[in-house]
C-alpha cells in the first residue's frame, strides 16, 4: 500500500535543476495563496452573515488583509525574473517562450473550464452578447489583458496574470537598454530605489498601476541579498509581516493615501522577506514547514482554481442551508474544512498539467 505522506512529498517536492532553491520563498507562497482564499471565502459566505455582527466585521477585515497576498506574489516574482535575468544574457526568444510555458498550459486548461462553465450557467457568464463582442472579449482574457486594462476578467484572479506578463516584458528591455549587468550592483540598487520614490510620489496625486512597484521591492530584495550588505539581520521580519496585513486591515478604518499604503507595504515586505532570505532563525523556520512548502509549490494552480471549487462549494451549500444572515458559526466552522476541499481540485490540477507541462524542466 502506498505511503500517503511519501506520495504527497515525492509529489509537491520539487528539486530545482541550475539555481538554489531558497525553501522558504516556498512557504512564502504557500502563506500568500492562502491570503487570496481569504478574500473570496469571505465574499462567498457574506450571504449567511448578519451584516451588524461582530463576525462580519471580523470577514470584512480578513477580506481586505487577504489582498495582500497578490502583492507578495509580486515581490517574489521580481525577485525572480530579475535575478535570473542580471546573472547572465539570455536570449529573448527562449526567455519568454519559457515564461509563456510557465503561464499558459495551467491557464489554457482552467479557461477552457471557464469557458464551457459559461456556456452550461448563462446566468453566470461574463461573456456578453454578440458572438463578435464574445469572441473580442474572450481573446482580450486570454491575451492576459484584463488588470492593467479595463476588461473584466472572465477567471477572476487572472487579472494579476497581466501584471506579471507586463513585468516580464519590460525587465529583460530594462536590463539590456540599460546595460544594467554592466553596472556596480550599489548603483544598480540606487537606481530602483530612486525610481521607486519618484513613482511613489507620482501616484500620490494620480491614478495608476501602483501594484508594478511591488516587482521593484523583489528587485531591490535580490541585490540586497546578493549583495551581502546585511550580513545578520535583526529578527523582525515576521513582526514585519504582521504589521504589513494589519495595515491594510487598519486602512479601512483610518483611510490613508493609496501611495503610503503601498510603500509600507513595499517596505515591509521588504523586511520580512529579507530575514526569510538571510537567516535560519525562527521565520525561516516557519515558512520552511514542509506543508505550506508544498502548498506553495502548486499555488500556481491553486491560485487559478481555487475560485471555481469555492463557487461550486457554496452553491452546494446554498441549497443545503439557504442563507438566513444568522448562521455566524458557519464562516468559523467551515474555514478549514472548505480550504481543505479546495486543495483537491488544485492538486490535481497541478499533477497532471502545471508540474509535467510547466515544470518538467525545473525538477529532476
Amino acid at each position: 500500500m502506498i505511503n500517503i505522506a511519501s506520495w504527497i512529498r515525492n509529489t509537491f517536492e520539487i528539486s530545482h535543476v541550475g539555481h538554489n532553491a531558497i525553501r522558504s520563498m516556498e512557504g512564502i507562497r504557500g502563506f500568500a495563496v492562502f491570503l487570496v482564499f481569504l478574500v473570496h471565502y469571505v465574499t462567498l459566505i457574506e450571504p449567511w452573515l448578519l451584516t451588524s455582527s461582530t463576525t462580519h466585521e471580523i470577514a470584512k477585515n480578513i477580506h481586505t488583509i487577504g489582498n495582500t497576498g497578490v502583492d507578495l506574489f509580486f515581490v517574489l516574482s521580481g525577485y525572480l525574473i530579475y535575478g535570473m535575468l542580471i546573472k547572465k544574457p539570455t536570449e529573448f526568444k527562449k526567455y519568454l517562450y519559457r515564461r509563456i510555458q510557465r503561464i499558459y498550459p495551467t491557464f489554457t486548461v482552467v479557461f477552457i473550464i471557464y469557458l464551457a462553465l459559461s456556456f452550461a450557467f448563462p446566468s453566470e457568464s461574463k461573456i456578453p452578447f454578440g458572438w463578435k463582442s464574445g469572441f473580442v472579449f474572450v481573446m482580450q482574457n486570454y491575451l492576459l489583458m484584463p488588470g492593467l486594462f479595463d476588461i473584466t476578467p472572465i477567471i477572476t484572479v487572472a487579472w494579476s496574470l497581466s501584471y506579471e506578463f507586463f513585468y516580464y516584458l519590460l525587465i529583460p528591455l530594462l536590463i539590456t537598454t540599460l546595460k544594467l549587468r554592466s553596472w556596480p550592483r550599489r548603483y544598480r540598487i540606487l537606481l530602483f530605489l530612486s525610481a521607486s520614490l519618484i513613482l511613489f510620489s507620482y501616484f500620490y496625486n494620480h491614478n495608476g498601476p501602483i501594484r508594478l512597484l511591488m516587482f521593484v521591492a523583489g528587485i531591490v530584495l535580490y541585490e540586497t541579498v546578493e549583495r551581502g550588505y546585511l550580513k545578520q539581520v535583526p529578527p523582525i521580519g515576521l513582526l514585519s509581516l504582521i504589521l504589513a496585513i494589519a495595515s491594510f486591515g487598519l486602512s479601512s478604518y483610518y483611510p490613508i493615501n493609496i501611495s503610503f499604503k503601498y510603500l509600507l507595504l513595499y517596505t515591509l515586505f521588504f523586511i520580512f522577506c529579507l530575514e526569510c532570505f538571510c537567516t535560519s532563525g525562527f521565520t525561516n523556520n516557519l515558512f520552511t514547514l514542509p506543508y505550506l512548502r508544498w502548498l506553495g509549490n502548486m499555488s500556481y494552480s491553486y491560485y487559478l482554481i481555487h475560485g471555481l471549487s469555492l463557487k461550486a462549494i457554496f452553491m452546494v451549500s446554498a441549497k443545503l442551508l439557504p442563507p438566513h444572515q444568522d448562521s455566524e458559526l458557519i464562516f468559523w466552522i467551515g474555514l478549514l474544512p472548505i480550504f481543505l476541499i479546495t486543495l483537491l481540485p488544485s492538486a490535481a490540477l497541478f499533477c497532471w498539467i502545471e508540474k509535467p507541462f510547466s515544470l518538467q524542466r525545473r525538477h529532476k
